[in-house]
């Protein structure tokens, strides 16, 4: 697994899932499937998996047991809610889910690098212009190599320290670590919980149907979203669950973890004996509005720093003038 994923490699993966879920729903089985996609994989990095995973399926594995075998090529909360597909028999529609999820992403990313080209040309043209300047005027390198090296690699050691804090494949200390630092960004954080709950529906909507007992279905559905927060919550209202309680009185203990939109679909489900529907209108529900201030924010944050860099380059234009009339000035005996 590359330390650090970018939009070509989450692409990749979501064409690895979107083949798995058309080969599946075309009536191939798994092992076949697998085969099939072993010859041509997205990703070449993918073949040694595949092989392995198959190894492993055709010694009797689970596919899930096969992929956490083969090491963490895959995300963990992947892992999970490939399972409760498994258990389901839904492997098609969760594999469909995946591949569109991950497509997504790597367009948001790749929008948002594209956006960021053009402001990050000119902050390098800030960065090094005026330093250059100066070198030609006064013949200081290691002055220059301050004013430029000096901004720029920090700046980059910032970016990649970022990059790499928010790969899916960190460990659980790391992740809920980094959940709530992020709980202080506006936006961003609201579309990263919306996304969590939108798979944990996914999730449980699948365990449900497949017969599994509520308890262990809401535990591994929490696994499946990715958030330490909701896997927090739910493991601690076992034993109430367990004493009587409902999961839908225990939701509503919790509204910083499960909004209102949440309660009251999963309360009427819950009530009406529609769970599956009520679980698949709140994956819907915050699928959507997680995509979409994802796309506010691939619009925006680079119109943001590009802000920024706009007052940075004046402030660095005022001063070198500043500079350059008091020269003039001090020349002149003025």
């Amino acid at each position: 697994m590359a330390a650090i994923n970018t939009p070509s490699s989450i692409r990749k993966r979501a064409e690895l899932y979107h083949q798995i879920a058309q080969l599946v729903a075309s009536g191939i089985g798994l092992i076949s499937a697998l085969q099939l996609i072993q010859r041509n994989p997205p990703s070449t990095a993918f073949r040694k998996h595949i092989e392995r995973v198959l190894e492993h399926l055709n010694h009797g594995s689970t596919f899930t047991d096969a992929m956490r075998a083969t090491g963490s090529w895959l995300p963990s909360f992947d892992v999970y809610l490939i399972e409760a597909a498994e258990n389901s028999g839904r492997l098609d529609s969760v594999f469909k889910m995946l591949g569109d999820y991950y497509a997504d992403t790597a367009r948001l990313q790749k929008q948002m690098l594209s956006d960021l080209a053009y402001p990050a040309l000119v902050l390098h043209m800030a960065v090094f212009l005026f330093p250059l300047i100066d070198y030609f005027k006064n013949g200081s390198g290691a002055l220059f190599l301050i004013k430029t090296a000096g901004v720029i690699v920090p700046l980059y050691a910032i970016i990649f320290g970022l990059l790499y804090a928010f790969q899916a494949e960190r460990n659980e200390k790391w992740r809920a670590s980094l959940e709530r630092v992020l709980k202080v960004v506006p936006v961003f954080s609201t579309a990263r919980h919306s996304l969590a709950l939108a798979r944990l529906a996914a999730a449980l909507e699948a365990l449900i149907n497949a017969g599994v007992n509520i308890v262990p279905a809401w535990e591994m559905a929490a696994a499946a979203s990715g958030s330490p927060g909701l896997v927090r919550t739910v493991m601690a209202w076992r034993a109430r669950i367990l004493g009587g309680q409902t999961p839908a009185e225990a939701i509503r203990l919790v509204p910083n973890q499960f909004p209102d939109v949440f309660t009251q679909l999963y309360t009427s489900g819950e009530i009406s004996g529609q769970l599956d529907e009520s679980l698949r209108r709140i994956y819907r529900y915050y699928e959507e509005q997680g995509r979409a201030r994802m796309s506010f924010l691939a619009s925006w944050v680079p119109r943001g720093l590009y802000m920024a860099i706009a007052l940075f380059v004046g402030y660095k234009v005022i001063t070198f003038y500043q500079g350059y009339i008091n020269q003039i000035q001090q020349a002149g005996g003025f």
